[in-house]
């Protein structure tokens, strides 16, 4: 709210009506402030606490469990017959197969792996 307004307003011939009415309506507000922490404070109570430490989630002793390492290729797209159009229920389910080659490469020793100018890098 513009003070100077507020101020201009109060001072004007109808102070009194005005006054009343600021007064009534900064009341207003701090009642429903009020009454929205209230709420706020009553939906917090019942809501569950958080989990202490002792119920959070850990890993087994094993490790980590249902992981596997695979190399995928992508599957060959579809060639459409006499130049129709492909719709989605003519492609494979998943975007990708095993590949038959499981090896994963592996870096070199002496290469500069993914950084630098591709030089022999520091032996």
């Amino acid at each position: 709210m513009d003070t100077y307004a507020t101020a201009h307003l109060a001072a004007s011939g109808g102070s009194a009506l005005a006054s009343v009415v600021l007064v009534v309506v900064g009341v207003a507000l701090v009642l429903g402030l009020l009454w929205a922490f209230r709420l706020g404070y009553r939906v917090r109570r019942r809501e569950p606490a958080p989990p202490r430490p002792h119920e959070q989630p850990r890993m087994p002793e094993s490790g980590p469990v249902g992981q596997s390492h695979r190399a995928r290729e992508p599957n060959e797209m579809p060639r459409p017959e006499d130049g129709e159009r492909l719709t989605p229920h003519d492609l494979r389910p998943t975007g990708g197969r095993d590949s038959d080659d499981q090896s994963r490469p592996r870096w070199d020793r002496g290469s500069s792996g993914s950084f630098g100018s591709g030089g022999p890098g520091v032996r």
